[in-house]
């Protein structure tokens, strides 16, 4: 039982290590459109010499959107 509790423990010191070893950055935009916020965000990305998944979208007079970027 101790050597399972030992193996799970540096199992899980090991994963913690390579997330935050990983690229992972959460980005929003603002505009009047679906679109105007995407294209925002795209830019962003650009910037970053990375990729974008959209996570959330909020519609109420205008568009509130955020990203997390990924390499």
């Amino acid at each position: 039982m101790k050597t399972i509790k030992t193996l799970s423990l540096a199992t899980v010191a090991a994963l913690s290590l390579i997330s935050f070893g990983s690229f992972a950055q959460s980005v929003t935009a603002t505009s009047s459109t679906l679109d105007g916020a995407e294209a925002k965000i795209a830019a962003q990305a650009q910037q970053e010499g990375a990729n974008y998944k959209i996570t959330e979208a909020n519609f109420n007079n205008g568009v509130h959107m955020t990203a997390e970027l990924y390499k």
